[in-house]
């Protein structure tokens, strides 16, 4: 079965911690009502500090559309072949073993996708398959993961290659001051992060069964407005709730399986914030130290967008090696709403024999 190897992550070098996030917010926003609100939310959100990809300075202004798409496209070239280089190295494979790249971002837009530069510039085949996807938000690291695990069962013995980057910090407006813009302003950070799933052998998440649900009449909840000045992100103050009709889904999803979502040996879910993850242990009636893993990307990074359950996986092959077929879950979630969902075990190659 088709297996996530161990991930590569790479925030960038600036940071903006929490008491700089107030502080900034009071200023640009001095005098608003909702201001009181969107300060005790975003203190809130357990976000300690997060990355991003220029000085804070040039991050709270904004130079327009085709100059921060511009940055984009400078940035994700700059940040993405070094990621791609350790994810290779951490699954045992060369460039020329990968036969499709999957590349999630919904922070800038490039067309060809980068993944057309990645094949021309890091030695990838030029029959490698190219799949881009721009429009699940949150939860494309979710979905890369079941489209790899899809293409390696219809491609037996291929290799999938994903990449995430996301510059969340580019969308940031200035003028916007609605609750949902100011705490997505103290919740969302930069990182990028890429895995390679192996169609055979390697060590990681043994992928055996995937799904995606669609809350019915809740596409507007979190989306993008598109204007003159890019990408506005609005939020629904309903989403924080989701998790009480998608808990039952992911019991249904496992139980499917014959597994107990209840009682499972390691969680690897998107960290939207504080609530979604209070929730969902609440409403699948397990300790929220099993989501670990998440808490800790949020603290230290952020929501990361599609790059989180990377790095939650990351966290996973850190900490001590799971034991042979522990089972797990993998949830990402986002704009639709919509969750992507993966069950897989803990496998290994056997060591070689001796002599």
């Amino acid at each position: 079965m088709p297996r996530l190897c161990k991930p590569s992550v790479r925030v960038p070098e600036y940071v903006i911690t929490a008491e700089e996030t107030m502080e900034f917010a009071e200023k640009a926003h001095a005098g608003k009502p909702q201001l009181p609100l969107a300060l005790r939310l975003i203190r809130n959100t357990g976000v300690q500090k997060r990355h991003i990809v220029q000085p804070i300075e040039q991050t709270l202004r904004h130079p327009g559309l085709t100059e921060r798409n511009r940055i984009y496209e400078i940035e994700s070239k700059k940040r993405t072949p070094e990621v791609v280089e350790e994810a290779l190295a951490n699954a045992e494979v060369a460039a020329r073993d990968i036969d499709a790249i999957i590349y999630v971002s919904c922070t800038g837009f490039l067309m060809p996708s980068l993944t057309a530069w990645l094949i021309n510039q890091m030695g990838f085949r030029s029959d490698t398959r190219q799949i881009p996807i721009s429009q699940l938000g949150c939860a494309a690291g979710g979905a890369a993961i079941n489209r790899a695990h899809d293409f390696c069962v219809a491609h037996p013995g291929s290799n999938v290659l994903i990449v995430a980057c996301e510059l969340c910090s580019l969308c940031y407006q200035p003028d916007m001051d609605d609750i949902g813009s100011l705490l997505s302003d103290g919740l969302f950070g930069d990182a990028v992060a890429a895995a390679v799933v192996r169609g055979r052998g390697g060590t990681g998440i043994e992928l055996e069964r995937n799904s995606s649900y669609l809350i019915p009449h809740t596409e507007d909840w979190i989306s993008y407005s598109v204007r003159d000045t890019g990408f506005h992100f609005q939020l629904d103050r309903r989403v924080p709730g989701t998790m009480e009709p998608l808990a039952p889904v992911l019991r249904e999803f496992a139980a499917g399986h014959r597994w107990d979502a209840s009682n499972l040996d390691f969680y690897i879910i998107h960290a939207g914030g504080p609530r979604i993850l209070s929730d969902l242990a609440k409403f699948l009636d397990v300790d929220r130290k099993v989501f670990r893993h998440s808490w800790s990307t949020l603290t230290e990074y952020g929501n990361i967008a599609s790059a989180v359950v990377l790095d939650a996986a990351l966290r996973l092959f850190e900490e001590d090696t799971p034991m042979p077929d522990a089972t797990g879950l993998i949830a990402g979630f986002g704009p639709g709403i919509t969750a992507e969902m993966a069950l897989g075990r803990w496998a290994g190659d056997p060591p070689p024999a001796a002599g």
